[in-house]
C-alpha cells in the first residue's frame, strides 16, 4: 500500500440517517483519538434514497450526543458507483444491505463489502445492528453499544493490519 494513501471506510444502512451515521460518527471519533484521522477518511451512505441531505435522525443524533459523539454536521446520502472503487472497506448495517451492495458492486470490489459486526469481538460475525428507526431509544442505545463495540475492533484490525499508518 502506497503509505500515502488514506484508508477509507464507508458504513451504510437503508437511509443513512440513524446506524451508519452513528458508526461514521464513532469511528471518526476513535481515529482521531488514536492520531490517525490524517491516514483514514471515514464517511456513510445509504442503500435507498429516501434521506438525501436531510440530518441524522434526532434521536440517534442525541443518544450518541450523550456519549460525547457529534453528528449532526453529517447528511444524508445514497451510495454512489464510484463508492465501491473509492473506498477499501465498506461496512453494510445488516444483511439485506449487505445483498444490496454486492448486487450493485462491479465484481472487483466485491471483497470491499462486509458486515460491520464482523469486527465485533463480543458477536458472532453474522450478527447485523438491527435499525432502530421504528422503536424506542433503547433501540438507539443498543445501535450505539454495537457501533462502539465493533468500532474498537475495526481500528485493532486495521492497527493489525495497516501497520503503515499506526
Amino acid at each position: 500500500m502506497n503509505e500515502n494513501k488514506k484508508i477509507k471506510v464507508l458504513f451504510v444502512c437503508m437511509g443513512n440517517i440513524c446506524r451508519s451515521p452513528t458508526a461514521d460518527a464513532v469511528f471518526r471519533h476513535l481515529v482521531k483519538e488514536a492520531g490517525v484521522d490524517h491516514m483514514i477518511d471515514v464517511d456513510s451512505a445509504g442503500t435507498h434514497a429516501y434521506h438525501i441531505g436531510d440530518p441524522p435522525d434526532h434521536r440517534a443524533q442525541n443518544t450518541a450526543l450523550q456519549r460525547g459523539y457529534k453528528m449532526h454536521d453529517l447528511r444524508a446520502r445514497a451510495v454512489q458507483p464510484n463508492d465501491f472503487e473509492e473506498f477499501d472497506y465498506i461496512l453494510a448495517m445488516d444483511k439485506e444491505n449487505l445483498s444490496l451492495l454486492q448486487q450493485r458492486s462491479p465484481q472487483q470490489h466485491t471483497n470491499k463489502i462486509q458486515l460491520f459486526m464482523q469486527y465485533s469481538t463480543q458477536a458472532d460475525a453474522d450478527v447485523e445492528v438491527p435499525d432502530p428507526y421504528f422503536g424506542g431509544n433503547q433501540g438507539f442505545e443498543l445501535v450505539l453499544d454495537m457501533v462502539e463495540e465493533a468500532s474498537q475492533g475495526l481500528l485493532a484490525h486495521l492497527r493489525t493490519n495497516k501497520k503503515e499508518i499506526f
